[in-house]
């Protein structure tokens, strides 16, 4: 048995976020549509999942024509089965992250963020499978005090998390 690596570095459309994760039914596609829909109507998205059996097609659906074709294209470079991408635009991962981990069919989140992100792919004989991500780039530094005030600006003045 052979195995071999991969680093998929996956498109992320201008103002959006990203979420890779791994799913197991032909049901997810539905059932995320739904999560997000019902969460947050004004989110803008694009989902794939890529099945693992049967006709092993790349399921897909959302409410944004280019974030669909976006996640199809990701989803198509990981090539891993049971993998599902979601982009979403006017809204950020915060928002349906909890309600995304519900769905009965999510089993892992491995990514969830507007980051540069690559995708660790292990290749066997028998398809491919997600082993990790690398989710935007090393620190480097420790925050200083007007870092601490530039982030807590952030959250509560531009974002509004908190007042």
């Amino acid at each position: 048995m052979e195995l071999k690596f991969d680093v998929v570095q996956l498109d992320i459309p201008q103002d959006c976020n990203i979420i890779v994760g791994q799913s197991h039914f032909i049901k997810t596609v539905e059932d995320i549509y739904e999560t997000i829909v019902t969460t947050n109507s004004s989110i803008k998205f694009g989902l794939a999942f890529n099945e693992a059996s049967g006709p092993r097609l790349i399921r897909y659906d959302g409410n944004d024509e280019t974030l669909i074709k976006v996640a199809i294209e990701n989803a198509k470079k990981i090539g891993a089965g049971h993998c599902f991408v979601l982009l979403i635009n006017k809204g950020f991962p915060i928002n349906i992250k909890n309600q995304l981990q519900n769905v009965q069919e999510v089993l892992k989140i491995f990514a969830a963020t507007a980051n540069p992100l690559q995708v660790i792919v292990a290749e066997t004989d028998q398809g491919r499978g997600i082993l990790g991500v690398v989710d935007g780039y090393s620190p480097l530094d420790v925050e200083k005090e007007e870092d601490i005030e530039k982030r807590k600006d952030l959250l509560r003045s531009i974002i509004g998390y908190k007042r």
